[in-house]
């Protein structure tokens, strides 16, 4: 063979593999109806979330309108027993709901990592201790331990009710993370690695890791989408800070000011309807990642049209 053959044949690397693979994966997203309408939801909370001012006059928190007006022109989703807009307190809690989305996604997927990767790798007593720790989380009833740690800090700040969700979201893909990278630990690759005198941390997120970013990722929207529904539902029940601006805290309000019976139904439909819809996002992105990742997962359709674009 000569060279320009050889060159040919060679495996693309570099800069040039991840441009090709990133556009891979945004034809296979285009091309995915689950995919695509998840994309489409989480730009239009992404797009409230960055510039809510754009999208509303008003201040959300004003209390200059009259209480409990019907929905019109001025006040698309009329207003609340406060007098507030209720259109403009629904587009500016999109930045704290997808703020608590995204937050506890990164920070419950990073100690998922973490843990799952590195007792997986280590083995031995490390493997134990951290199997041990991931196992209680586990078994421990995730609500009740979600309601007595919001009680503790009941009106606390956002960072709070983060943290309480990270820590009682990581168990699950760390468990599932570990059992991902026992099944890599004995490969060859990973054994040359250690041959060539690589540091532990070295195999783990250069060699260990980008074996396993489908499984991360799908962990990350998992882990948003359980964020969006639990900091919600703590909310509602009053355990998160009342004067914070989220769809949680509008359920709160308008749930205590009977908004279904005095007339006011949008104010308590409407977040409720978006905490849906962005769950929704992260659920068909989630099931979408999958299928691309996991040809089995495919429809036998686009199974059968891969194969015969394949031959």
């Amino acid at each position: 063979m000569d060279i320009r053959g050889a060159l040919a044949d060679a495996p693309v690397t570099g800069p040039g593999r991840r441009r090709h693979g990133f556009t891979d994966l945004a034809r296979a997203v285009r091309s995915n109806r689950k995919a695509s309408a998840g994309v489409i939801l989480l730009a239009l909370f992404s797009i409230m979330a960055l510039v809510p001012q754009w999208l509303t006059p008003y201040d959300p928190q004003s209390t200059s309108f009259r209480p409990s007006l019907a929905p019109s022109l001025r006040h698309l989703l009329g207003t609340t027993a406060y007098g507030q807009d209720v259109w403009s307190q629904l587009v500016w809690s999109a930045r704290e709901s997808l703020l608590i989305a995204v937050g506890v996604g990164l920070l419950a997927t990073a100690v998922s990592v973490i843990v799952g990767v590195a007792a997986a790798y280590l083995g031995g007593l490390p493997d134990h201790v951290l199997s041990l720790v991931t196992d209680v989380f586990l078994v421990i009833p995730t609500f009740p331990l979600i309601v007595v740690l919001a009680t503790y800090a009941k009106s606390g700040s956002l960072t709070v009710l983060i943290a309480v969700l990270v820590v009682t979201g990581w168990s699950y893909g760390a468990r599932q993370l570990r059992s991902q990278a026992l099944s890599v630990r004995n490969r060859e690759f990973l054994e040359a690695a250690r041959v060539r005198g690589e540091r532990s941390l070295y195999v783990i997120v250069v060699e260990i890791l980008p074996t396993m970013t489908s499984l991360i990722v799908a962990n990350f929207l998992g882990a948003a989408l359980y964020a969006v529904l639990a900091a919600a539902g703590l909310q509602f029940i009053g355990l998160g800070n009342a004067s914070d601006l989220s769809w949680g805290t509008m359920l709160y309000w308008a749930e205590n000011n009977s908004a279904l019976q005095v007339g006011s139904p949008l104010w308590e439909i409407m977040p409720g309807a978006c905490v849906a819809l962005l769950g929704t996002a992260f659920a068909l992105l989630n099931y979408a990642f999958d299928e691309i990742s996991n040809p089995a997962l495919r429809p036998a359709g686009r199974r059968r049209a891969a194969r015969a674009t394949d031959s």
